[in-house]
């Protein structure tokens, strides 16, 4: 049975009640609509903690005045059942009121840097919205180590950052990117997507694999592996393109080469019909 707490009275009163028998406290920050990728981040979070919290939250300040706030899916009770399939012990469902109780700007955070490039640059104010309530769900849950996905490449590398500047006493654990069968990352938005939609949305795994071919044959421009993204990305049929970069994976620094040590990823971003969607491969290790 998994529990359901929407005040953060109640939260911490859970949590201190695992504590005092002993048990490590993990979190998986989500936004519910969950799928078998939030799935395998709560597997992953029980096997490093006895007691995993999952919060299901729809945080409005990461969203832009034109994005789909108000018809991103929230679908609690299918989120519930996966909750407690896949381990959890408790689930954190606040309002925004007991997340903002002054209101979602009195008080944010900011993490320059990393937070103005791909998707900061084309999502102005995402990465403020994403720090802010990462950090209020550590303050209220206060766990030992907390998990994000390696699809979400540059959140997880703010959240460390912020981690890391702030000293928060809170292990990040990032965990490689589920798929589907044929490639495409599992996303809460890919159910926006129709039969057709979800085929052209194969193209962004596509561009990655084709990039990450071409390192593994030798090629070390990395001008030419981004010429490779946006010639596979723009030869879909559907796909309209918001970025293709090839960086450095601690600093998403554009790189001129690869190799020399340094870890490249390379990260995209397009357009399915209305819908928006990313994705990220390593290219060296």
């Amino acid at each position: 049975m998994v529990e359901v707490a929407e005040s953060v009275a109640g939260v911490r009163a859970s949590v201190d009640r695992a504590r005092g028998e002993g048990r490590a406290v993990g979190l998986v920050p989500t936004m519910g609509a969950l799928h078998d990728g939030h799935v395998r981040l709560i597997e992953r979070c029980r096997e490093e903690a006895g007691f995993v919290v999952v919060s299901i939250f729809v945080n409005p300040t990461q969203f832009g005045p034109n994005e789909d706030y108000t018809r991103y899916p929230r679908t609690f009770e299918a989120d519930l059942a996966r909750c407690r399939g896949a381990g959890a012990a408790l689930v954190f469902a606040p309002t925004p009121e007991v997340i903002y109780p002054s209101g979602a700007t009195s008080t944010f955070v900011e993490v320059p840097g990393l937070s103005e490039v791909l998707e900061g640059a084309s999502r102005p104010g995402h990465f403020r919205g994403v720090a802010t309530v990462v950090l209020k769900l550590f303050e209220i849950v206060r766990p030992d180590l907390a998990i994000f996905g390696q699809k979400d490449y540059q959140q997880q590398l703010v959240i460390r950052r912020m981690v890391n500047d702030l000293h928060v006493p809170v292990r990040i654990v990032t965990e490689p990117t589920v798929r589907e069968a044929d490639g495409l990352a599992m996303s809460s938005r890919n159910r926006y997507l129709d039969p057709a939609q979800r085929q052209t949305a194969l193209g962004l795994f596509r561009a990655l694999a084709e990039a990450r071919r071409a390192v593994a044959g030798g090629e070390t421009s990395a001008d030419r592996v981004r010429q490779i993204l946006r010639e596979t990305l723009e030869s879909s049929e559907g796909v309209r393109l918001d970025y293709a970069e090839v960086a450095d994976g601690k600093t998403l620094e554009p790189i001129d080469r690869l190799g020399g040590g340094i870890r490249a990823v390379a990260l995209v971003a397009a357009w399915v019909g209305s819908t928006r969607l990313i994705d990220n491969l390593a290219l060296t290790e």
